[in-house]
């Protein structure tokens, strides 16, 4: 997916960067202006966050709006909810797992078996994109912390390299 977006902004790496974080924050456009949700966005704030200038942000959202194919992914993301970080408030267990290949299939799948055989309930699956994440991982929120008994077999799926639990 992110090869054929990114072809468009090619010769101007700050617009990549920008359409990249849009993907990455599910920020769409529509009717030429950025939202979060149903939450529209300034181009100068947005510029800022990314530590660059309004007008880069301004011709990201008109090279989306001029190219069809762009506009159709880029009018249809949305933002994530991901409760990495609030799961140990609400008493949730966390699995953060660091995969040894990003593209091998079925590391979810075999990691959400040894947590369903132990009757523990799955709140949230967070996956980040390996084409848009330097270091993409896996993440898994249950609805209690996860026995020790488990770290173990979760250790031994193919493609875990390494797992933390918070």
């Amino acid at each position: 997916m992110w090869k054929n977006i990114s072809k468009y902004f090619s010769d101007y790496p700050k617009r990549k960067i920008i359409a990249q974080k849009m993907i990455e924050y599910g920020l769409k456009v529509k009717d030429n202006k950025v939202y979060c949700g149903e939450i529209e966005l300034s181009d100068s704030k947005i510029a800022r966050a990314l530590d660059t200038d309004r007008r880069a942000v301004s011709k990201t959202i008109e090279t989306i709006l001029k190219n069809k194919n762009l506009n159709k992914i880029f009018s249809k993301l949305r933002p994530t909810c991901h409760l990495k970080d609030a799961a140990p408030d609400m008493e949730w267990g966390v699995i953060e797992i660091i995969p040894t290949d990003p593209s091998k299939h079925g590391i979810l799948a075999d990691v959400s078996k040894i947590i369903a055989n132990e009757k523990i309930s799955i709140r949230q699956a967070i996956v980040d994109d390996f084409e848009i994440s330097e270091e993409p991982r896996l993440f898994i929120i249950t609805e209690k912390m996860i026995p020790s008994v488990l770290i173990t077999e979760i250790k031994k799926v193919s493609g875990v390299k390494a797992i933390l639990i918070y």
